[in-house]
């Protein structure tokens, strides 16, 4: 029988994304026929015995749902301080998914969940460049050559950014529209974009992700993806 590591399995299977399902296993939260498991440790699904926080782990059938993740929640699938997350909003959802990346507690829009582990990374890691598109209100009137450094790429402390589109669809004296498409997924990437070319932003909305949108649902609503949709995002990283 074919051995695979534990943490990738553990994704597959919808506990976590990977990276969550490592840490997990360093945390020493997971057990394999009773014993703690370690990192890079192999099993055989379907013979191994896996638990997690002393709760079974087993393979449901793969679901795909979009939420349009409404302001002041947090973005996790768990929380040791008792906030109110995302997943408190998937109710009537039997099967446990995990959120596609992270939107900042104050974001609001567009957010995937899934169990498919293996999706989920592709559409997380950087080398896909999944297209995520966002609607920035920031502070000041925003002059083309700002444009023009978003789009070139901005040098953060970890880095230059990866060239992005960017417009402005709505300029005042006090606050600009943008509307900004990346295709990397650094932390609180946008945020920190526009405050390096001197205009925080005041309000932060994703509309898409991988051309998904939550067109119809109130902040806090979810849907499964159409079959279409689920399609489409497996083109996008290959799969």
């Amino acid at each position: 029988m074919e051995k695979v590591r534990l943490q990738k399995y553990m994704a597959e299977c919808g506990v976590d994304s990977r990276r969550a399902c490592e840490s997990l296993i360093r945390e020493g939260k997971v057990l394999v026929n009773g014993e703690v498991a370690q990192l890079g440790q192999q099993v055989v699904p379907g013979v191994d015995r896996i638990q997690v926080e002393n709760k079974p782990v087993t393979c449901d059938d793969k679901v795909y749902v979009v939420m349009n993740k409404p302001p002041n929640v947090i973005t996790t699938a768990r929380d040791t301080h008792g906030r109110k997350t995302v997943m408190d909003y998937l109710e009537g959802l039997d099967v446990r998914v995990f959120p596609v990346g992270r939107l900042d507690c104050d974001v609001e829009g567009v957010l995937l969940f899934t169990n498919d582990g293996d999706l989920a990374f592709r559409l997380m890691h950087p080398s896909f460049k999944i297209n995520k598109v966002y609607m920035a209100w920031v502070k000041g009137q925003v002059q083309p050559e700002t444009l023009k450094r978003l789009e070139q790429g901005i040098r953060l402390e970890d880095g230059m950014t990866s060239p992005a589109t960017a417009a402005i669809l709505q300029a005042g004296n006090r606050t600009t529209l943008l509307k900004l498409v990346l295709h990397e997924g650094r932390k609180r990437e946008v945020k920190r974009m526009c405050a390096a070319v001197g205009h925080p932003v005041e309000k932060l909305h994703r509309v898409a992700f991988a051309n998904i949108q939550v067109k119809g649902l109130r902040p806090g609503e979810w849907r499964r993806l159409s079959g279409e949709e689920i399609r489409q995002l497996f083109q996008c990283v290959g799969l």
